[in-house]
């Protein structure tokens, strides 16, 4: 199945140059491109994309308001690429409906990587993105309790734990001595039932519920192998 694209960035050369490597790969192929938030939300309205590469900073609409417009009105799912490492982008884009975060330096196989990752619906962040990201919500105050987690099950709320732990499907798994099958069920289910598009945002969901806190163990309290206490 081939991944159709929408590429948008202000920067020509830089905008010609991401299509370009996208639209070399046999299972990809670049659908439009777009010098402005705007122009991309119209891009993929029109073109109904799979993934949509937003630079941050575009004229008239700025990515992560382009992003907040795809993730609310269609299908698509978005990457982000910024050349500015700040907390402040990755945390707006996410909360956006991003389901990555690039530095605009990646390489050319990890960008390939990235649209191919989002585009069967997993969610990519760059690692220094993620320390980053996960060390500021550790330094943060617990939030107040919140009921919002009341609609998972014992097992569901353990997944999510996990998740949040940085723990992928096989880890997790293990974790629960459970198939990766099962957990992927119960992945899907903890993302339907709190409304999320995909694991970052369930991440996201998990500080702030207060489910993760700071200094807690990475594993959540439990040994690995044995499933953390339930909530």
């Amino acid at each position: 199945m081939t991944i159709r694209v929408v590429v948008a960035d202000d920067q020509e050369l830089v905008r010609s140059g991401f299509a370009m490597i996208l639209d070399a790969q046999p299972d990809i192929e670049v659908v439009a491109e777009a010098g402005d938030g705007a122009r991309a939300v119209e891009a993929v309205r029109e073109h109904a994309p799979d993934v949509a590469l937003l630079d941050v900073r575009m004229p008239l609409m700025d990515g992560i308001d382009a992003c907040r417009a795809i993730s609310a009105g269609t299908a698509c799912r978005t990457v982000m690429l910024t050349t500015f490492d700040s907390d402040a982008y990755v945390y707006e884009a996410l909360h956006a409906g991003a389901s990555g975060f690039l530095l605009k330096d990646v390489r050319r196989d990890d960008l390939v990587h990235a649209v191919r990752v989002v585009a069967r619906g997993d969610s990519l962040v760059a690692p220094s993105v993620a320390r980053r990201l996960i060390a500021e919500y550790t330094r943060r105050p617990a939030p107040p309790p919140s009921d919002r987690l009341d609609v998972l099950t014992g097992r569901e709320r353990e997944t999510l734990l996990l998740l949040a732990r940085g723990l992928s499907n096989a880890e997790i798994a293990g974790a629960l001595v459970v198939s990766e099958h099962t957990v992927k069920t119960h992945v899907g289910n903890v993302l339907a039932k709190l409304g999320l598009r995909d694991r970052v945002q369930a991440v996201i969901c998990a500080y702030e519920t207060g489910l993760v806190t700071a200094g807690a163990p990475p594993d959540g309290g439990a040994g690995r192998g044995a499933p953390p206490p339930r909530g």
